[in-house]
């Protein structure tokens, strides 16, 4: 079901030479591979909408692997009678039993490989001699970032939590300079839950009135009782813990 394989363009009537006309059977010999259902299923959909009888693997016998039995290995082995063994493909649990089938087969060399690994083959003993840093990317706007960076591991957090910005504006006298402000986003629904909203400013409010005077003197303390006290709030009332910033206004 890749967008540019010859049965996709078949069924979306797309390809110079082959065109489907009713009663026409097409066979899908291969299983689906988990996370392709909804792309397979579309196609088999369009190939229905077209007349076609969709023939599946299930139950009919016809199904063909792409991939090679252990008899088939043993048979490649024993004619091209290689000295080294690199089962590349598939999870550790497979490159593991296609090591020991090319041990079987007297291949003096089996070396099951991980991501990163590189591998000399020669000269001399093949083995690993370094790794280099692997992982997936994601295209983010116009820049490549790790899977892992902080950035999406920050804006996955907003899409599951929320997020929340704290305003708190203190007087010469390190007081509180009128109510803080909040800035609520995918918490709450500014028309519905403005008793909920009032709650989370007072909660702020509170905190940080309750703070020695000395201590509100300090911009970091007030930030962090500020997130703190809306944190504690929202998961209590949400069961949420929202990504959230404090800016400390003085005056």
């Amino acid at each position: 079901a890749e967008p540019r394989a010859a049965l996709t363009r078949i069924a979306a009537g797309t390809h110079p030479v082959i065109t489907l006309d009713p009663g026409d059977a097409v066979f899908f010999s291969s299983r689906v591979i988990p996370g392709n259902e909804a792309a397979i299923y579309r196609l088999q959909n369009e190939l229905t909408r077209h007349g076609a009888e969709v023939i599946v693997d299930r139950g009919d016998g016809i199904h063909v692997s792409g991939h090679p039995a252990q008899e088939e290995l043993e048979c490649l082995y024993q004619w091209v009678r290689p000295k080294i063994c690199l089962p590349v493909h598939g999870e550790p649990r497979h490159q593991h039993a296609h090591a020991n089938i090319a041990k079987s087969c007297q291949v003096p060399i089996a070396i099951e490989p991980l991501d990163g690994q590189v591998i000399r083959l020669a000269p001399g003993t093949p083995g690993l001699v370094g790794e280099v840093p692997v992982g997936k990317l994601a295209l983010d706007g116009g820049d490549l970032l790790p899977l892992d960076s902080i950035v999406l591991r920050e804006r996955q957090r907003v899409l599951f939590n929320g997020a929340a910005t704290v305003t708190v504006v203190l007087d010469p006298a390190d007081r509180l300079l009128g109510r803080p402000r909040l800035s609520l986003l995918g918490l709450v629904d500014p028309e519905e839950d403005a008793d909920l909203i009032e709650l989370f400013v007072a909660a702020v409010e509170s905190a940080v009135d309750s703070l020695p005077g000395d201590a509100r003197g300090d911009d970091a303390t007030v930030a962090e009782t500020a997130r703190r006290a809306l944190r504690r709030t929202v998961n209590r009332e949400r069961g949420k813990k929202p990504v959230t910033q404090v800016q400390v206004v003085r005056l």
